[in-house]
């Protein structure tokens, strides 16, 4: 059940906003191995004055904090961060020093909703 946290300081429609958490869901779901029922997708706009990154350059700056199930292996965490930031920078301009990506493992049973609670990850 990740929860996939953006800080940003694009400023987006809300057409936008849906193609980046649609876009994003389905680059989980494929990189992940997981379906995308229960993908959540926060977008926070900040202004340039909320956001710091000692390597940027000029240019909107976009942070992902992704909340996921420990147990997937650096492979597909890797493959999720560069298709995430190589479709953030392709797509709205963003330089690629300005994309970051924070992953943040927890146990299956530490995600939940009202109706489930997770598991511990399986590749199978």
């Amino acid at each position: 059940m990740p929860l996939l946290q953006f800080d940003t300081t694009l400023s987006l429609s809300s057409d936008q906003k849906t193609e980046l958490a649609e876009r994003v869901t389905a680059l989980y779901t494929e990189e992940m191995a997981t379906t995308a029922g229960h993908v959540a997708v926060s977008i926070r706009e900040r202004d340039d004055a909320d956001l710091h990154l000692g390597r940027a350059v000029d240019g909107p700056l976009v942070f992902l904090d992704a909340e996921i199930r420990q147990g997937r292996p650096f492979e597909r965490k890797r493959a999720f961060a560069l298709e995430t930031m190589t479709y953030l920078c392709e797509t709205f301009d963003v330089p690629e020093a300005n994309a970051k990506v924070v992953f943040t493992e927890h146990p299956g049973e530490s995600m939940m909703g009202v109706d489930r609670v997770g598991g511990e990850w399986d590749e199978d």
